[in-house]
């Protein structure tokens, strides 16, 4: 079920005040609103104890702002979630009450709970992950063991991009030795050996992006992104360079974040070193996600969150109600696909009729746009992609995908089957006037080397010549021949 009013989260981070503003199904929230501001609370707070003047105010008057928008949203309560910098200073609770004053009721999340929730929300995004969570903050450092469903051992290490100082060999020897300790006395360190490190944190996926710049990665999506152990290492002379950089060549690059790089490369090559993971995955998700899909019943927390997400888009902008499901168990039979591929082949379905308010000559590239670039979660690089080719050969795009670059992310197999689920999600289209009432009287079927496309009794005449011609199309795709019967 859709939520019935939007939901709000404010982060007060030791870096920045962020407002997240969610809709739509609760397993597949989508972002109405997103907005933050660089407070920077965790300012000078190791030499102080306590949160600067400057630091407050800019916070202060972001949060003011943030109430007044979410009035205006019709939300009824925000979660307001502060952590580390709070936490830890001295006048951290005179700041708390500062924010009662707004009308706001903020929660003080323990560096235990925040690397909870960061576990959670990389559960959220990628529902299979097992291994280490790194939660990278302004203030602090959290890691959180993660395992399908579950969050297990927590820590939380003053090792923030704000609290760790100059990126130098003295303070490089700390954070290490920090590591070190905390890694052997929670047993984190053996555990993460030879497993995925999920990264979570701005500062981290800033790294990721300039990761994809540099190795000319075709698809700009930092969600689910994957690096070698090695890559920190080697971004160092690119982040040394970053002063010359033209950063109209670093769109994916925010300007705000670059001052960041240095003191987060130099905490990710500590962790790699000290816990030699098997590969880097960068989550989108983080703390707010978490703490959403915290709340979730279990029965909500075991749906998928792309089909969810696939789902509800479909939902709004198909032009006669949903039907992807049906069209998709229409086509089902003529194929072979196992239980992943199905699910790749649903997701395409439920988005068949996503770009009929295009122009008919852009309605397979703004598939193609929906597909690779949507707020998707739960799908790897090579599933966008299949998504793609099936939403472009369904929108009359053909079979050869528009980008090779994008193409090579994935295999030609891949490719190919993706392009015969479109050609048959064409035909249904066309036959049915997308509708799903029609598809429920007809059916599509495949012995030896014929399809057969049966209609009901009395509708033969659905069979015209623009039909005709998509169900020769889809035939010669899989080697075939196409048939239609009545009755």
């Amino acid at each position: 079920m859709p939520h019935r009013e939007p939901i709000a989260v404010i982060d007060i981070g030791s870096n920045s005040v962020r407002l997240v503003v969610y809709s739509g199904a609760p397993r597949a929230p989508s972002i109405i609103f997103n907005e933050k501001v660089l407070a920077g609370l965790g300012q000078g707070l190791d030499k102080t104890g306590e949160l600067a003047e400057g630091p407050r105010a800019r916070a202060m008057s972001a949060l003011r702002r943030f109430r007044l928008l979410v009035e205006a949203m019709a939300v009824k309560q925000p979660h307001v979630l502060a952590t580390a910098a709070v936490r830890d200073a001295r006048n951290g609770p005179a700041f708390l009450d500062d924010i009662r004053a707004l009308g706001l009721h903020p929660q003080v999340i323990s560096g235990e709970a925040e690397g909870v929730l960061a576990g959670m929300g990389v559960l959220s995004g990628i529902p299979d992950a097992e291994g280490i969570v790194g939660d990278l903050g302004g203030g602090s450092l959290e890691l959180a063991e993660v395992r399908p469903g579950e969050v297990r051992k927590s820590i939380s290490l003053p090792l923030g991009v704000l609290r760790i100082g100059e990126p130098d060999a003295a303070n490089e020897k700390k954070v290490r030795a920090c590591l070190a300790e905390a890694l052997a006395a929670s047993k984190l360190g053996k555990r993460g050996k030879d497993r995925p490190l999920y990264l979570v944190g701005g500062s981290w996926r800033a790294l990721a992006r300039l990761d994809i710049i540099s190795t000319g990665y075709p698809l700009p999506i930092t969600h689910d992104y994957r690096m070698a152990p090695s890559r920190p290492a080697e971004l160092r002379k690119l982040i040394a360079n970053l002063d010359q950089a033209d950063l109209r060549s670093l769109r994916m690059l925010t300007a705000s974040r670059i001052p960041t790089l240095p003191a987060a490369k130099m905490v990710l090559t500590a962790l790699v070193d000290t816990l030699e993971p098997s590969e880097l995955v960068v989550s989108s998700f983080g703390i707010r996600e978490g703490f959403l899909y915290q709340a979730l019943s279990a029965a909500e927390r075991a749906r998928d969150p792309l089909i969810e997400a696939t789902r509800a888009a479909g939902r709004g902008l198909s032009r006669f109600g949903e039907h992807g499901d049906r069209l998709d168990r229409w086509i089902a039979p003529i194929f072979d696909d196992g239980p992943a591929a199905a699910r790749i082949r649903l997701a395409a379905c439920l988005l068949a009729d996503v770009a009929w308010a295009a122009h008919p000559d852009f309605r397979a590239e703004r598939g193609v746009e929906m597909a690779l670039h949507g707020n998707w979660v739960g799908v790897e690089a090579c599933e966008r992609v299949m998504m793609a080719q099936a939403l472009f050969s369904n929108f009359g795009g053909g079979r050869s995908f528009p980008d090779a670059n994008v193409a090579g992310l994935c295999g030609k197999p891949e490719l190919e089957r993706a392009a015969r689920w479109g050609l048959a999600m064409r035909l249904g289209q066309r036959l049915s006037g997308g509708l799903a009432r029609t598809l429920e009287r007809s059916r599509l079927s495949r012995k030896g080397d014929v399809v057969y496309l049966t209609l009901a009794k009395g509708e033969g005449d659905l069979f015209g010549e623009t039909v005709d011609r998509r169900l020769a199309k889809l035939a010669s795709s899989l080697g075939c021949r196409g048939e239609v019967r009545v009755g």
